[in-house]
């Protein structure tokens, strides 16, 4: 039972992108970084925490690269993306009911 609740909390912790993506306000998601704007005009619920990862890579060219950090040369998006996987997969059934009623998520 203790290594459920690990897993769990590591879910809830490194899947930032799922958590993002679940219910944003007035469906809008906001994908930037380091001030760049994402090309990305809109982004499917089913496996969402996924693509808001890619979309924060898919954006204006930046001089430098900077995703958050990294653990032994290895970005912390990396991490996200497995992790949101999981997690998106989780909460797959809500996200293809809501895909259905409301549709793909904007972003600004």
């Amino acid at each position: 039972m203790k290594g459920f609740t690990l897993i769990l909390v590591a879910l809830c912790t490194f899947s930032c992108a799922t958590i993002k993506t679940i219910y944003p306000p007035q469906n809008h998601l906001n994908i930037s970084q380091n001030g760049k704007k994402s090309y990305c005009d809109e982004i499917p619920r089913v496996y969402s925490g996924v693509s808001y990862n890619f979309c924060l890579l898919y954006g204006e060219p930046s001089k430098t690269v900077n995703l958050g950090g990294s653990v032994n040369k290895v970005p912390l998006i990396v991490f996200d993306t497995v992790f949101s996987v999981v997690s998106d997969t989780v909460v797959l059934p809500y996200t293809i009911k809501m895909q259905a009623d409301k549709g793909s998520l904007k972003v600004n």
